[in-house]
């Protein structure tokens, strides 16, 4: 792995080595998820239960029941746009969000000064690398998350403003 570009100071460095692990994995996807889900609505994006963190509420309709589904997840500003991971810690199948995202790509995001709707896709080929590659330098786990996951590709999504 190259050398990183992001730095990170002492308390971030601690945070994401505890996200990173597997305590720390299903902490977030069963704890905090659940948190954000109240706290980012309540704070307009800005409270959240991973701190330091830039969080987005993402709100996607079900595939197969068509219902309003909201997701918090971590994002990287990556100028209008937003890139999102689907890790899911590492987990052997895909986070719902991302079946959900592939049936009805128009997605509505709440985030400090992001806020509205955008059209999800895919990365692939150069671009996923791409971006895949600073997804890593933003958040090292992601890197972790890849070998947990076997032979699951994670998915690189490009959030774009309508």
């Amino acid at each position: 792995m190259p050398e990183r570009r992001r730095q990170l100071n002492w308390l971030e460095e601690r945070l994401e080595n505890f996200a990173r692990s597997r305590a720390g994995g299903w902490y977030y996807v069963n704890v905090a998820m659940r948190v954000d889900r109240v706290l980012l609505p309540l704070s307009g994006g800005r409270v959240s239960a991973s701190p330091g963190q830039p969080i987005c509420l993402l709100e996607t309709v079900g595939a197969k029941s068509g219902e309003v589904r909201k997701t918090p997840l971590l994002f990287i500003p990556h100028g209008e746009r937003m890139i999102l991971i689907g890790s899911k810690a590492g987990a052997a199948r895909h986070p719902a969000w991302i079946h959900n995202m592939r049936a009805n790509p128009r997605v509505k995001i709440l985030a400090p000064k992001r806020t509205g709707e955008y059209m999800a896709r895919e990365a692939e080929g150069e671009e996923r690398a791409r971006l895949w590659d600073e997804a890593v330098d933003f958040y090292a786990g992601y890197g972790t998350y890849q070998e947990r996951a076997g032979d699951r590709r994670i998915p690189v999504v490009v959030l774009e403003p309508v």
